[in-house]
């Protein structure tokens, strides 16, 4: 089982993000210290009151401090994005980690974000299947000539990836639709993070099925959960409690859940902490921990566990110590 980092990026208004940078960079080399194969970073706009930087700036940033971890976004929101500036993108991020870049796409959900853009929700679907058939041809050919229903291009490549046939593109999705078109068009599947261990077990099994109705098959089977290792776990829980409820009431405001729930005080996409932690989040000591994990293993074939062990408000103390856990169940 590899392990990856999920980087927390995010940060309550009045944090001040230059102090974060360090932290950051702190978290990743003992992620390498300790093992982990990836590194992987979140994408949104328009998160105020969340502070957010941008992706792929801070990935190339800290490619140096992952020298041979596997990097990459989970995910790119790939509709908002032209297709020739995400191959391009795409390629010096691969070209800048020797070849070690992996692009993780979905399609969004944020209405704002999508107004932002000028792009209409309704064809999120269709511009991303457009999307990726157009850069894998920026990246194997030497002049694209595309005339499709939202794209057209007619020229070469700026800069091409180290890797044969560009970087591998790793597909999200929360829904049946979504997962079959991830194992038609990706070469892997991202689970998101908020969804059940009863809800992924008949979606791996779909999402295999695919892959052989298609003649395809997955370069590996990733699983994004997250994940705090305490001294105990009741310690583990009381640690990651407050932050982790924060984190989901600001996704549960976004509308995630179809919903507008997530009130701090009360319930959490409209359900108590505990109750929609369980099955969810792997937390716990080293030995409970340890044992989730093969639970997951087991039930759904993953075989590469990304771990976000960082949300707003948990300090860094206790991610590094939560880091150094886990390299040492996995070492």
């Amino acid at each position: 089982m590899k392990l990856g980092l999920f980087l927390n990026t995010q940060w309550p208004s009045g944090h001040d993000l230059a102090a974060r940078l360090p932290e950051m960079r702190e978290q990743v080399r003992l992620a390498r210290a300790s093992g982990f194969a990836s590194l992987w970073f979140p994408d949104h706009y328009l998160t105020g009151p969340l502070q957010m930087p941008q992706p792929v700036p801070l990935a190339a940033w800290l490619a140096h401090d992952a020298e041979g971890m596997v990097i990459g976004p989970n995910i790119r929101i790939l509709p908002l994005l032209n297709p020739v500036l995400a191959a391009e993108e795409a390629a010096t991020m691969d070209l800048l980690t020797g070849g070690n870049y992996v692009l993780g796409v979905g399609l969004g959900y944020r209405e704002e974000e999508f107004a932002a853009f000028g792009i209409p929700l309704s064809e999120r679907a269709p511009r991303m299947v457009e999307q990726r058939a157009l850069m894998r041809r920026r990246w194997t050919e030497d002049r694209v000539t595309h005339r499709g229903r939202f794209y057209a291009v007619d020229a070469a490549l700026g800069c091409r990836p180290v890797t044969p046939g560009g970087p591998p593109v790793y597909v999200a999705g929360k829904v049946d639709a979504a997962i079959r078109r991830a194992a038609r068009i990706g070469d892997a599947w991202l689970i998101v993070p908020s969804d059940t261990l009863a809800t992924l077990t008949p979606q791996m099994a779909m999402y295999r099925k695919a892959l052989a109705e298609y003649g395809r098959t997955a370069r590996e089977f990733p699983l994004t959960r997250e994940c705090h290792v305490g001294a105990s776990h009741a310690a583990a829980l009381a640690e990651c409690r407050a932050a982790l409820r924060y984190k989901y009431a600001a996704y549960a405001s976004w509308g995630l859940d179809g919903k507008s729930k997530g009130d701090d005080d009360i319930a959490l996409f409209g359900m108590p902490f505990e109750e929609f932690a369980k099955d969810r989040f792997i937390i716990g000591d080293k030995v409970s921990v340890a044992e989730e994990v093969a639970r997951y293993r087991e039930a759904l074939g993953a075989d590469h566990l990304i771990l976000r062990v960082q949300w707003p408000g948990l300090p860094q103390e206790q991610v590094l110590a939560s880091i150094r856990r886990l390299g040492e169940i996995f070492a």
